[in-house]
């Protein structure tokens, strides 16, 4: 080793540039050199390390996953570790590398002329690759192998792709290919197919705050651990974003890297007056929330950011509600995991599942906003009214008080029924009835019978519905749209059929609905064309029925009162259960029918609730 590079590593490790060496950024500067520097990639580790220690060495690797996670660094280190040499010069591939032969400080100085490292983004064309295939057949100058690392190979044409293909199926044995990438989905299966798959994953934040309060002690500075946790948090799995954002913490600090300095830097609200903003909220104090919304407007703290703070605020909240060992997990803040104990035993699930979707749809709104803290201030006020509103279960038991002594209707009056029987949907609230089976008809007529084998002929239809039935069972749909739509009913009896036909329809349906249903049914059927008014269509009828069916659900009591607890809220579906339910009806635990069933809605979601109000 020179005296030039030993006083660049003396200089490195100190913390302070030698004279005259230009500052390397820590991302580049504790880039890792060996498999037991990765950070976060167990799994990647060990599959390596047992194939290179076995010689079970595939001809190309891929790499995928997130910015920073180390793809290409992972990349240098297998071509490291694939032509070291040793001190001494014997030595065979290896999950050490030496760090001190030529090959490996010619690869770690990117100056090794059989390592050859290539930006697909800005080599993307066929002449490219084809300047690869033509260098693979020449054996290595000084190197065991001849690697090759494109870096965002999904950048390639598909020219490009194709004309790799085959040297990338059988390359020669002295050639490896190292490819990176982040979108694992715009490379060709057929490339997919020819190469080992490592999937690299995002480093877990406690991982990520250990390895930067160890760097910052290295550079001789310190740093606090809830200043670490946020970076951590901040940089989202990517040790390279982290390293840049610690990089511009220590410079910000001079000294000491406080947690009130890194909220500065990335404009991060302070995580007590998050949980005093959210508690103010939903304890209707819309007043004192927008004091604390002030105060971090002032600070200088990111509206959106201030509102994924929320968000993940009422998501942890709702973790700990659920699963209360989670307020032993040493990754939460601390502030959560003391007030937001006892705030998230204060709040229901409704509650918590309200603010949730309030400050999801929030997002949205404040992202799109030309003035955000505006957008942010009328999210936090809609959340504060809300919390006046009753309770699911508080609405309920007012409707039962209300009912005194009916049969489960407010007012005593009966329950809203769809045109069948069945329930009544409304925005807010559902009213259920049970469904009472169809009394059955009486049978119709025999007519004269046709040659059809017994077990081909189909049930003689009772009614005109249920004749235009048989068509949609057998797959005519343009005769069933017909019959449906442009079909007036004058009148029907075995084995004949009198229509009113509008003008859409064909002149060749009246014979063709007679042919098929004689075929289907065994029996002669005549169809007659009519100018007789006849009912109306099938498609009017049920236009009709679904009609009166707001209808009642509007005029009955229970709806009423639900619609006038709800301004602005409508019926916003009829359904009919006997047409649509074939499981049982539900039980209450009385072994009873239970006469309604509320659902609850919120911003377009419905959730079932029981007789107490809960989910």
């Amino acid at each position: 080793m020179t005296d030039t590079t030993v006083a660049e590593n003396s200089a490195e490790t100190a913390g302070t540039p030698a004279t005259g060496l230009a500052y390397r950024v820590l991302a580049r500067k504790y880039r890792p050199k060996t498999f037991a520097e990765l950070i976060g990639q167990d799994a990647l580790v060990r599959t390596l390390t047992n194939a290179i220690n076995s010689g079970r060495i595939a001809q190309a690797f891929m790499l995928t996953g997130v910015r920073g996670v180390g793809k290409t660094t992972t990349a240098r280190i297998i071509a490291r570790a694939l032509n070291c040499t040793g001190p001494d010069g014997t030595g065979g591939p290896t999950v050490t590398p030496c760090g001190v032969c030529d090959n490996c400080r010619a690869i770690a100085e990117d100056r090794h002329v059989d390592v050859m490292e290539m930006d697909a983004a800005s080599h993307t064309g066929v002449d490219d690759i084809r300047e690869i295939i033509e260098g693979v057949r020449y054996s290595p100058v000084s190197a065991r192998y001849k690697l090759y690392i494109i870096d965002e190979v999904h950048m390639l044409s598909k020219s490009a792709f194709n004309a790799l293909l085959k040297t990338l199926e059988e390359p020669p044995a002295h050639v490896k290919f190292v490819f990176a990438t982040t979108e694992i989905r715009k490379v060709p299966v057929t490339v997919l197919s020819r190469c080992q798959r490592f999937d690299l994953r995002r480093v877990d934040a406690q991982v990520l705050k250990e390895h930067f309060t160890r760097v910052t002690g290295l550079e001789g500075s310190s740093i606090e651990p809830d200043a670490a946790s946020l970076i951590a948090r901040a940089a989202d799995g990517s040790v390279r974003d982290g390293l840049s954002l610690l990089d511009q913490a220590i410079a910000l600090a001079a000294g000491t890297v406080t947690a009130q300095q890194v909220r500065d830097m990335l404009g991060l609200a302070d995580r007590s007056k998050v949980i005093d903003l959210f508690e103010a909220a939903v304890t209707a104090k819309p007043a004192e929330a927008m004091d604390i919304l002030a105060d971090l407007h002032r600070v200088g703290a990111d509206p959106v950011v201030i509102l994924q703070d929320l968000l993940d605020l009422v998501h942890n909240l709702t973790r700990l509600k659920v699963v209360p060992e989670t307020a032993n997990d040493l990754s939460l803040p601390e502030a959560e995991r003391t007030r937001g104990a006892a705030l998230s035993g204060r709040l229901g699930m409704p509650a918590l599942t309200r603010a949730w979707q309030l400050l999801l749809k929030g997002l949205g709104e404040v992202q799109a906003a030309p003035v955000p803290q505006q957008a942010l201030e009328m999210v936090i006020v809609r959340l504060s009214y809300a919390a006046d509103l009753p309770t699911p279960g508080e609405l309920i038991r007012q409707f039962q008080n209300a009912n005194n002594g009916g049969n489960g209707s407010a007012g005593g009056g009966p329950a809203p029924r769809g045109p069948g029987g069945g329930p009544v949907a409304v925005a807010g609230t559902s009213v259920r009835a049970v469904a009472r089976p169809v009394e059955a008809q009486a049978a119709p007529q025999p007519v004269e019978a046709v040659a059809v084998a017994a077990e081909e002929r189909l049930p003689m239809p009772r009614d005109f519905k249920a004749l235009v039935q048989l068509f949609a069972d057998q797959r005519e749909g343009a005769l069933y749209g017909h019959l449906t739509g442009s079909a007036h009913l004058v009148r029907m009896e075995p084995g004949r059929l009198e229509l009113r036909l509008k003008s859409v329809a064909p002149p060749t349906l009246p014979n063709r609905v007679g042919q098929l249903l004689t075929e289907w049914t065994g029996h002669r059927w005549v169809v007659i064309v009519s100018d007789a008014p006849g009912e109306p269509t099938l498609a009017e009828q049920e236009q009709a029925a679904i009609q009166r069916a707001f209808a009642e659900a509007e005029a009955n009591p229970v709806v009423r009162a639900v619609l006038d607890a709800f301004p602005g809220a409508k019926i916003a579906e009829v359904r009919d259960l006997a047409a649509t339910v074939e499981a049982e009806p539900p039980v209450a635990d009385d072994g009873e029918t239970p006469d309604l069933m509320v659902m609850q809605q919120e911003d377009g979601v419905y959730y079932p609730l029981d007789d107490e109000g809960d989910f």
